[in-house]
Parts: C-alpha cells; structure tokens; sequence
C-alpha cells in the first residue's frame, strides 16, 4: 500500500483517538474500585464526570483537559512553520498556550512543571528550565512529532527531544517521550503489528535515557515490556490485569508510570482505540493521560474509522475550538514531505539540529 494514500486516515485517527482517550478517561477516579462504584462498572461512553469529582468537576461529556490541549497547540505550530521545529517555537508556544489557559480557568500542574513554565515566563534560557520534569506532560503532547513522521521512528525521536528541553529536560522524561513519538511513527506505517509498535517504544526509550538531565526515575523501556506483560497474562481477567497495572506499574503523574501503562493498555485493548478508553478509564489515576496516550497509538495503528461517528460527533461540539479535520490536513502535509525527502531528517546529526536551537 502507497503511504500516500494510507497515512492521512490515520493522522486523523490518531488525533481523534488523543481526544477520545483523553476525555473518555478523564471522569476517573483515583482508585479502580472507586471508578468501578461511581458509575457502575465500566466506562462504556463518553460520559461527564461527577459533580464532585475532585478535579473535573464541571467538565462535559468529551472535554479535553491540560495535556492533549499542549498537543493541539503543538500540531497547531507544526502547520503554521511547516514542518520546522525549533526549541524557540516550542517554547513559546507551551508559554502562549499557558497563558490563554490561565488567564480563562487555571491551570493544574506539578511543581516542576509549573515552576518550568514561571522560569520560561520570566525569560530563563530553556536549556535550563526544565532539568527536573518528570511528570506526563511531554509523552502526551508529543504525538504530533510522531504523526509527521510516519515510518521513520528516529527522525521522531531527534525532534521529541528537543520538544522536551523547555519543561521536561530530565532523562527518564526524555526518555518516556521518545518511547511515545518513536512508537506513533512505527504506527502510521502499513502492515506494522503491535509488537512492532512496542518493541519500537522500548527501543526509543533507551535511545533518549541518553539525553536530558540525569535524574530519578526507572528504566521506561523495560517497564514498558513488563505493562505488556501483565495485560496480556491470560491467567487473569481482563479487569485483574488492570488492577495488576494500577498496583504494579501505577497510575500517578510520573511519566515513568503513565507511559508503560499507555502501552499495558494498548496491548490489552489489542489496538483498538474504544477498547483502550474503556480500560484507561477502569485503571483511574491519571487515567486521562493513560487514556490519551494508549488512543493516540490505537488511532494511529488502526485509522479514523476504529472510532464511531457518535463520538466523533461528542468530541467535537465538547471542543469546539479545534478543528482536528484541517489540522490533521496540514500534518499530512508535513508528513508527505519528510517522507519523501532525501536524506530524511533522521539521517541528521541530532547535535546539528541541537545547535541550531
């Protein structure tokens, strides 16, 4: 199959599949059993969250919260420059995105994070700001630098790193975040298989634990084939293995539990996006993240048509503000030409594309 022809369903796929995830999961709670009580077994739609959910109370059906938005914005730069990525670019689009969020409803950050973006604000050199982050953040948004790469998982990861430097300049941070563009990449290219997609991540992820700051956290690699592990042990069912992910990988902030988790889910969901967002949900925790991440893949591997128009047609009047179709349009874009230009980025010397930041 020409990639030309295949790769656009699946860019769109997997931006809808980013919000789908995002949303579907984001009315969790902290606990499985707590979800499970809540709303009565399984998240089976797009549905809002508690009244007085302890985070996303007042949220609708479908809404998008912090993570996937930093995406969007990213995607939104990548169309606007063509293609060309740059730590400067990066960077103030994270600050303009900051901004316009906080000015309207706050935003709700860890320490590092938010103390990354007040240092960025106040005019510190990003090479320096984000030493220290190790949360979530980086691995979701960096989906757009995986979808205009298709087929091409280091050209991904030389630009995933970059878009770490600002916030989330720490290894184990870097490291997670190429896991997640490498595999994004490997996804879009036709006849791939999910072990291809995860042995691709685990690679990724020791490839980048050479770059960032050095800093607290595990192996993202085999942390990654451990999740894999225990979501696909038919020994249990499928919502023991998810407690088992909850219990044995976790749920919390850190990108070191997030990400391994996002492909636990993936793997137990057998890459359909839908399935993946019921099971984030089930997990809780920082299930919106989870959920993001693991529908991200699905939608990339599996193409816009894994996903109902019902909830197609949810996501976009919960956020009407973004137009995924026109977005998607210009990645495509992107994507065509890196595909076919000589010599691929990924052919670059990351130190070259380094300094030119």
């Amino acid at each position: 199959m020409q990639i030309e022809t295949y790769i656009y369903p699946h860019i769109v796929g997997s931006l809808f599949g980013q919000m789908l995830g995002n949303a579907w999961a984001m009315p969790a709670l902290f606990q499985p059993g707590q979800t499970w009580d809540q709303y009565g077994g399984w998240l089976e739609t797009l549905v809002d969250p508690a009244p007085d959910h302890p985070i996303y109370g007042g949220f609708k059906a479908g809404q998008i919260t912090n993570d996937t938005q930093q995406a969007i914005a990213l995607a939104q730069m990548i169309v606007v420059n063509r293609g060309r990525i740059s730590l400067k670019r990066i960077a103030k689009t994270l600050l303009d995105w900051y901004d316009e969020v906080n000015s309207k409803n706050g935003v709700t950050l860890d320490q590092n994070a938010q103390r990354a973006f007040q240092a960025l604000k106040a005019g510190e050199d990003p090479h320096l700001t984000g030493l220290h982050g190790d949360t979530k953040e980086c691995a979701v948004r960096v989906s757009p630098i995986g979808l205009i790469h298709p087929g091409d998982p280091e050209a991904a990861i030389e630009e995933a790193i970059i878009s770490c430097i600002p916030t989330h300049n720490s290894d184990v941070a870097v490291s997670a975040t190429c896991a997640m563009a490498a595999a994004i990449a490997q996804a879009l290219t036709p006849n791939t298989t999910l072990e291809d997609i995860v042995d691709i991540a685990i690679w990724a992820a020791n490839e980048g634990l050479s770059h960032g700051h050095p800093w607290y956290g595990p192996s993202i690699g085999r942390r990654i084939d451990f999740a894999v592990q225990l979501a696909t042990d038919s020994n249990y069912s499928e919502m023991e293995r998810i407690q088992n992910l909850h219990d044995l990988i976790g749920v919390t902030l850190a990108v070191g539990d997030s990400v391994p988790c996002a492909f636990g889910i993936l793997a137990l969901a057998d890459g359909d996006p839908v399935r993946a967002a019921i099971y984030a949900s089930a997990l809780s925790g920082d299930a919106g993240a989870v959920g993001a991440m693991a529908c991200v893949l699905a939608g990339a591997w599996r193409g816009i048509d894994s996903i109902a128009a019902e909830y197609i047609a949810t996501l976009r009047r919960a956020n009407p503000q973004y137009d995924l179709e026109e977005i998607a349009e210009g990645l495509y874009a992107v994507a065509l030409r890196n595909h076919s230009a000589t010599p691929h980025v990924g052919s670059r010397l990351l130190d070259d594309i380094l300094d030119e930041n």
